[in-house]
């Protein structure tokens, strides 16, 4: 039995996102910014380390330095000083020598080993070494973990609080970045009611718009929320045309399916160019994209789920090429299903499930539960998309399935 919802014109998720991706044009337009600003920013340049790091030779224990060929004939060192982080020894080792040293101090001259203080016997100026040691043990070298000149991050970086600590153990204060996108939200509905409006029959609170403002703070970029606008072509070609005028994305939900009051496909085809609209996926059936004057925009559709589906799957990766970011690809895994899946050949379907290990250590997934389109806690109580292709008929339980984790736009 195929999908009910499905036909021959619907475009396949994967043709559908490569088509998206190919039309998006990214931005140019960089600014300078402090180090302390630049969360989830994303760089223009590459970033080269101006020194090395670390950025001399340095101990990885607390114990004792010394020259290896020093104990090649006995086992005992006098100690001649001590070489602490930030106040290393100024003096050279001689042969028979040790120095006493601490975690991340620089390794004196004539020094190239290092054993931890609990392998050695101290007895005033003399310490026993208990243990064979092999040249250059315990010692961290220059350069080590970056060197000087070298490339640390690319262009199309986006930096994470890591990246952060790195930059700054390199000294780095200011970088140049691509400016942040601005974003247009619209939701359409004479259904929706805004937060602390009553709700007359018939009437729901409107949420997309809120779900998705939060999603794009994930991704760093400026949100400029329209609000609700009536089904009424002449109110949504308006904002469009202002949407327009002050994003470079634009972004609806509601309005692109096949309804008498859905609007937002005409007046988009009016002002813009539709490159395609339907796309044989569940949830998200009903996705628009195309271009207006100065901006692109995606139509999602208007239950929440398919929303923020779409919004997850399809409009965040062409934000994020929008904006000149590289992401790294999803993680896909593959795990037995505990639950019967209920599906009918003719769409790729995203159903939400939760993964974990069993007392095996294999990896399992439940679905939670019904899938509905408009059943957002099927989200909020999930951790990955369980993927069916769309030739895919029903799945058993205990079956092994695909599974792709959910991005961090949904933390």
């Amino acid at each position: 039995m195929v999908d009910c919802c499905s036909s021959p014109g619907l475009m396949p998720f994967e043709k559908a996102l490569e088509t998206m991706l190919a039309a998006i044009t990214p931005i140019t337009d960089i600014e300078r910014i402090t180090l302390t600003d630049s969360l989830g920013r994303v760089l223009s340049t590459d970033i080269t380390s101006p020194i090395n790091v670390p950025p001399h030779n340095n101990s990885a224990m607390d114990g004792y330095a010394f020259a290896q060929s020093s104990l090649a004939n006995q086992t005992q060192l006098k100690l001649a000083g001590r070489s602490m982080a930030g106040q290393p020894y100024q003096g050279i080792c001689g042969k028979g020598e040790c120095i006493r040293i601490m975690t991340g101090a620089k390794i004196p001259d004539g020094c190239d080993t290092v054993e931890m203080q609990e392998n050695c016997q101290v007895a005033g100026e003399s310490v026993k070494f208990l243990v064979p040691r092999q040249l250059g043990d315990h010692v961290r070298y220059a350069g080590e973990d970056i060197g000087e000149n070298q490339v640390v991050f690319t262009k199309g970086r986006r930096l994470s609080a890591i990246d952060i600590g790195v930059l700054a153990s390199l000294g780095i204060q200011e970088l140049t970045v691509f400016r942040k996108l601005n974003v247009a939200l619209i939701a359409t509905g004479d259904e929706l009611k805004a937060l602390g409006e009553p709700l007359g029959s018939g009437d729901i609170f409107e949420s997309n718009s809120y779900a998705l403002a939060a999603m794009l703070k994930n991704l760093n970029v400026n949100v400029i929320n329209f609000g609700v606008i009536i089904d009424d072509e002449t109110a949504i070609r308006q904002a469009f045309i202002q949407a327009d005028k002050q994003a470079d994305a634009v972004i609806s939900s509601g309005g692109v399916s096949v309804g008498d009051a859905d609007y937002t496909k005409l007046v988009l085809e009016q002002i813009g160019e539709i490159a395609f609209w339907k796309i044989a996926m569940k949830p998200g059936k009903p996705f628009a994209f195309g271009k207006l004057s100065n901006s692109v925009f995606f139509g999602l559709p208007g239950n929440p789920v398919s929303a923020m589906v779409t919004a997850d799957l399809l409009a965040m990766p062409a934000l994020m090429k929008l904006q000149n970011c590289h992401p790294a690809p999803p993680i896909t895994l593959k795990a037995k299903t505990l639950t019967d899946l209920r599906k009918s050949p003719g769409r790729m379907d995203f159903q939400r499930g939760v993964l974990s290990y069993n007392n095996n250590g294999e990896l399992i997934v439940e679905s939670t539960g019904s899938q509905g389109s408009g059943i957002l806690t099927s989200i909020a109580s999930a951790n990955c998309y369980i993927v069916l292709p769309a030739e895919q008929g029903r799945v058993p339980a205990f079956e092994t399935v695909n599974i792709r984790l959910f991005e961090r736009f949904f933390a």
